[in-house]
């Protein structure tokens, strides 16, 4: 008799990262001979530096094997607190950071406190797509806070204000963005601040993964330098991206006083801890030479100058400037494909992978993301394969 298992209702609203699905069948194709160039995965295509790897395999070799505090040990957190004390010229006590195994733990952990049935979760869209799933799974109800491109795909601080109701529970913003690049001003950034004093029963998570990544000229803002929000923010950031470490699986947040206990708590239920010996390695990524994050932003500033103006060159096609990260979110309506058919065309008969617009939500139709965390030649390689198929 076979089983007849009864799943939650809650499973069905859960999404998923389309990137990774992009990715499988990419690799499925290279697996059967296709020359494949994958512009799809926001992976660094950088080693991570090895001065981060030694201190890893020496926290190995040191006998860090066992368990640690539920929210990260002491030095890595102090650590942290340093950084951002260099980055943002702030303080934080390093009670209020709370490490975990990478970036998603923070954004389910902030949605799962305050996403109920009858709550609202405002969300970046087109924004990174565990936004919304999450925020379905508990329930609530997502408020898109669309980002449009003659805005550069910053948001908006007045239309944020305006949807604001007695509902809202959470505002989710992400700047420098995931997957459009763009950067929020910091002009709109101060008038939300400003708004939200209105709105005292608002919390805010603002992700700034991508904060050590901003280019020609740009200066990241962070939320933290406003004094006025630290009791009801979430800052976001990690490891990942800035040292080319995604596979480590490490990120932190700053949390609020009242949220430190319920986040610690979640922790110790969910993961129990960070694995041991990464977070050596995350002390000495913090700690140590910044050369090769440098280096690292510079080559994908260079990247970028070369995918936008490629991109804009294409038939049909126009790339905004991209402002941070390693996407670039060019419109493509003027090929007359749709976001998934143009996402499938590329792949299928380019073999270039891309992710289409709207696996970042509706407002992301007509776009297309390109990570330009590839080399200059694959991506002048990709965009001649796409000009041969346009």
């Amino acid at each position: 008799m076979s089983a007849n298992l009864i799943f939650s209702d809650s499973l069905s609203r859960l999404g998923t990262e389309s990137a990774f699905i992009v990715l499988a069948r990419a690799q499925q194709l290279a697996a059967q001979g296709r020359d494949i160039i994958n512009l799809g995965i926001g992976q660094p295509d950088f080693r991570t530096p090895d001065h981060i790897v030694e201190a890893g395999i020496k926290a190995l070799r040191d006998g860090q094997h066992g368990y640690t505090p539920a929210n990260g040990i002491p030095a890595l957190r102090e650590a942290v607190a340093a950084d951002l004390n260099r980055r943002h010229k702030v303080e934080v006590n390093p009670d209020n950071v709370v490490v975990v195994p990478g970036g998603k733990p923070t954004m389910f952990f902030a949605v799962l406190m305050f996403g109920q049935p009858g709550a609202e979760i405002m969300y970046p869209n087109p924004g990174f797509p565990i936004y919304e799933s999450v925020i379905k799974y508990t329930g609530a109800t997502p408020v898109p806070i669309a980002l449009e491109e003659k805005n550069g795909f910053a948001f908006s601080a007045d239309q944020v204000l305006s949807q604001i109701t007695d509902r809202t529970r959470l505002i989710i913003i992400n700047s420098p963005a995931n997957p459009t690049g763009g950067v929020t001003p910091k002009a709109e950034i101060d008038k939300l601040v400003e708004g939200l004093a209105a709105h005292p029963h608002v919390a805010l998570m603002s992700d700034e993964i991508y904060s050590n990544m901003l280019y020609g000229g740009r200066e990241h803002t962070s939320l933290l330098q406003y004094p006025e929000i630290r009791d009801r923010l979430i800052m976001l950031d990690g490891w990942s991206k800035t040292y080319a470490m995604t596979g480590w699986r490490l990120g932190y947040a700053v949390w609020p006083d009242s949220c430190v206990d319920h986040v610690t708590r979640l922790c110790i239920n969910d993961h129990s801890c960070v694995n041991a010996a990464t977070q050596y390695a995350g002390i000495a990524a913090l700690n140590g030479p910044q050369d090769a994050v440098h280096d690292m932003v510079a080559e994908f500033d260079k990247r970028r100058e070369v995918i936008v103006r490629e991109l804009n060159a294409l038939p049909g096609v126009r790339c905004a400037d991209a402002a941070g990260a390693f996407y670039a979110f060019p419109n493509i309506e003027g090929t007359g494909l749709s976001s998934k058919q143009a996402q499938d065309k590329f792949l299928d008969e380019a073999g270039v992978a891309t992710v289409a617009g709207t696996s970042f939500g509706a407002w992301g139709e007509g776009y297309l993301r390109f990570s330009y965390a590839n080399s200059t030649d694959n991506i002048l390689e990709a965009i001649r394969r796409i000009r041969d198929i346009l």
